[in-house]
């Protein structure tokens, strides 16, 4: 069993027993709460110790330097990264003439909960102070989903055996020292105390502090109040100054009494409302959450998850570990993206600051496909944040020489961050994978109004993209030359496989859909010859392919290269990237992250199943997984071609990937594509589930170690149960009319309110694959010990 430090194993929760100093930034990541558009890191209430204090809100940045060695056209001007805003989460607690500090005194209990289905992270502690004061504190905190501005805190000071006095400072704080974050200093330079104050307000419901951002000229604001409730006796006293306002609260405790302090937060910002508008707006949140009171902000919040859950949850018998960490995989997307509302969806969502709280594709790749078939509303929204940005992209594809928009490798609010470019400009794939998120999202739903208002512009702006990048070659083929796919360790390849399938997706898609509605599409300036265009360049696309080998080549000439000696890389020297030079990476056969496995998973009907077979076997024992998003589309293949067991590890892997800190960075925040692909990798992998042409298919199989696996689903409307047993699947609608599918190719109809159930056919005998040395998927029980 994989070590998880101090977590205990349990279904639908995250418990922690004890406080490990040394790891604290990964614990703070772990219980960190969100919704989409506030996020607090699971920092202690004290507010130090901290390994890297955090609160953010969704796509609220400075600019930063982005220095180049060498210059050179097209380069992006400055970086964008997200700011650690003004800290609500902060109680300071004098016992007696005492600091409670955890690291002095005497810790006799230590426990933090993260509860999946009321979302809340509880804490409970004693301490006794130098002075042998004994003090029993009990936090619960709580970023409401239903009302997206809100988080609350209950804070509850008890005296143990003795008479105590005790002082509150309940703190709103500004501009916070932070770990040191790079070598550059003109990077550290621009994001120090970034926050310039516009006001504090005090009034008699609380503190309100306003501040503005320099450069990206972002204003902000951030307000508190307080529901107090203790003995008789309570002082309380409040202040605000330009950085701070706290509120103090004084009284003496006997034992058996306590202190109960319950503190509203609301946050908001804009780039247009004036400082008077912006604290209107918070201060109005703040209203309505006193008015719900923590109690019913709870109740709220465990409504929003009971549904959320019923579309979402996935069962697991046989492995108690993997069932907690996909129901916290599922959580935490669900934390990332659930009021987002038209903004990003970043790749560390709002749990840390890892990437500057950039954007990239793998959210419409790995993150949407989940939200669309659980949070449709959620997905809509990020894909409508994707058409808001369309004129930077329409800009940045003029720039380039281009047409239609190219969408940028990696951002914060819309223009291109990405200071490599061969791994950025050159990864011109992103937006086929937005297209593809767009084709998912109406498959899924049949949202024709969606399609209408957003996902039709989103289509021709990428196909006609396509056109311009790509090139007519000889014998009639068309050809995307100079682009680099998924795998960044084979940059600026011609015809890359991943690439040129999805661009023909996004072209046959734009099609289709601009043949539905045919009034929007002239709107858009689309006529019969740019259709007819669009068809002959996805009927003519190269799909490059070893004849001698018979497999698919990753891009033209892929197959040729020397192989890279895995015999002769000691494990220490992983990643590749951080060890070898990219010139001899990128003339090399090894893999940084599926690529082309990708481009099965989602372009199935591409492929025979004979050369899924082969491909999977070929590319597995080529790819090192430098990358977290790998080990996910990997597990959905390994299904897909019987190797249950390997599916059964590579999933573990995703699941686990931040519980365990398996890449050891998950203090920077959680991998949200990641563990989306804990998702991918039970419902499109052990689940089969795959749209076709034909409409909605699912080949379910379990592997031996696990007994049943159950997952729901929505699908146009409805909610799908599947319920996966060792030798049959029953379907089951929970909600909508009766549907048809695919099961192991067997058209099927499950009837409304009602199941039905089917054998699986054995599974097909396969020869054993490989990886490369030394990096086979993580063992996760081995004889004797833990890893």
């Amino acid at each position: 069993m994989l070590e998880q430090r101090n977590f205990g194993i349990e279904p639908w929760a995250i418990r922690e027993t004890g406080l490990d100093l040394d790891n604290l930034g990964h614990a703070e990541s772990v219980f960190a709460l969100a919704n989409g558009h506030i996020g607090l890191r699971g920092n202690l209430d004290e507010g130090e110790p901290h390994g890297l204090p955090g609160t953010y809100l969704n796509s609220f940045f400075e600019h930063r330097p982005l220095p180049y060695a060498e210059g050179g056209y097209g380069y992006p001007e400055s970086g964008q990264a997200i700011l650690n805003v003004t800290n609500g989460k902060v109680f300071r607690l004098m016992v007696d003439d005492e600091p409670l500090d955890i690291r002095y005194g005497e810790l006799r209990h230590h426990e933090r909960v993260l509860d999946f289905r009321g979302g809340t992270l509880t804490r409970e502690f004693e301490w006794v102070s130098p002075a042998g004061k004994a003090v029993r504190v009990r936090s619960e905190r709580l970023v409401s989903l239903a009302q997206r501005a809100v988080a609350a805190i209950r804070y509850t000071v008890s005296a143990v055996d003795q008479p105590i006095l005790v002082v509150v400072q309940s703190e709103l704080v500004a501009n916070e020292d932070l770990p040191g974050g790079g070598d550059d200093p003109r990077v550290e330079a621009a994001l120090a105390n970034p926050l310039r104050p516009e006001g504090h307000f005090l009034d008699d419901s609380g503190v309100t502090l306003l501040h503005r951002v320099e450069q990206s000229g972002l204003r902000m604001a951030a307000t508190m109040a307080h529901d107090i409730d203790g003995p008789d006796g309570v002082q309380v006293h409040s202040s605000a100054h330009e950085d701070i306002g706290r509120t103090t609260i004084i009284c003496r405790i006997q034992p058996g009494q306590q202190l109960r302090i319950v503190k509203h937060l609301a946050y908001g910002w804009s780039s247009q409302r004036s400082m008077p508008a912006l604290n209107d707006q918070v201060r109005a949140a703040r209203s309505v959450a006193r008015y719900h009171g923590f109690q019913g902000l709870l109740d709220e919040q465990r409504r929003f998850l009971a549904d959320y859950w019923a579309s979402a949850d996935v069962e697991i018998d046989g492995d108690a570990q993997l069932q907690q960490a996909v129901r916290f995989a599922l959580f935490e997307v669900l934390q990332a993206g659930a009021r987002a509302e038209r903004r990003a969806i970043a790749a560390k969502g709002l749990s840390g600051p890892g990437y500057d709280g950039h954007t990239f594709w793998d959210t419409e790749t790995f993150v949407l496909p989940m939200l669309s078939h659980t949070v449709p509303d959620a997905a809509a929204d990020a894909l409508r944040w994707r058409q808001s940005i369309l004129p930077l992209a329409r800009e940045r594809a003029e720039q380039l020489g281009l047409k239609g928009a190219a969408f940028p490798w990696r951002t914060v609010r819309g223009q291109e961050c990405s200071g490599y470019w061969p791994a950025g400009t050159a990864a011109f794939h992103i937006n086929a994978d937005i297209a593809d998120a767009v084709i998912r999202h109406i498959q899924a739903t049949g949202d024709d109004d969606f399609e209408r208002e957003v996902g039709l512009e989103l289509l021709v702006e990428t196909a006609r993209l396509w056109m311009s990048v790509g090139q007519h070659g000889p014998g009639g083929s068309f050809r995307i030359d100079g682009v680099t796919g998924p795998d960044e360790y084979s940059a600026v390849a011609d015809n890359n496989l991943y690439t040129n399938l999805l661009a023909q997706r996004n072209l046959r898609g734009a099609v289709a859909a601009a043949d539905r509605h045919p009034g929007q599409a002239e709107e858009l300036g689309v006529d019969q010859e740019e259709l007819a265009d669009w068809r002959d360049a996805a009927d003519e696309m190269v799909i490059p392919f070893d004849l001698k080998l018979g497999v698919h080549a990753q891009s033209e000439g892929f197959t040729s290269h020397a192989p890279w000696d895995f015999a002769g890389t000691a494990a220490d020297k992983y990643p590749l990237m951080l060890h070898f030079p990219y010139f001899d990476i990128y003339r090399k056969q090894v893999v940084k992250q599926a690529d082309l496995v990708l481009a099965m998973q989602l372009c199935p009907e591409a492929f025979t199943a004979e050369q899924k077979a082969r491909n999977f076997a070929y590319y597995e024992r080529i790819t090192v997984r430098d990358s977290s998003l790998s080990a996910a589309t990997q597990a959905v293949l390994a299904a897909e071609t019987g190797h249950l067991e390997l599916a059964y590890d590579y999933l573990c892997e995703t699941a686990l990937l931040d519980l365990g800190d398996l890449a050891g960075n998950t203090e920077h925040g959680l991998h949200i594509a990641a563990l989306a692909g804990a998702w991918s990798g039970v419902v499109g992998g052990f689940g089969g589930l795959r749209h076709l042409s034909t409409g909605l298919a699912l080949a379910p199989r379990l592997p031996e170690a696990l007994t049943r696996i159950a997952f729901r689903l929505r699908w146009r409307g409805r909610r799908l149960q599947v319920t996966i047993a060792p030798r049959e699947a029953t379907y089951r609608l929970v909600e909508g009319e009766e549907l048809e599918l695919r099961h192991h190719g067997e058209l099927i109809t499950v009837p409304k309110d009602g199941s039905t159930a089917h054998p699986i056919p054995p599974r097909p005998e396969v020869e054993p694959v490989h990886q490369p040395a030394g990096r086979e998927p993580l063992a996760r029980r081995v004889k004797g010990h833990q890893v």
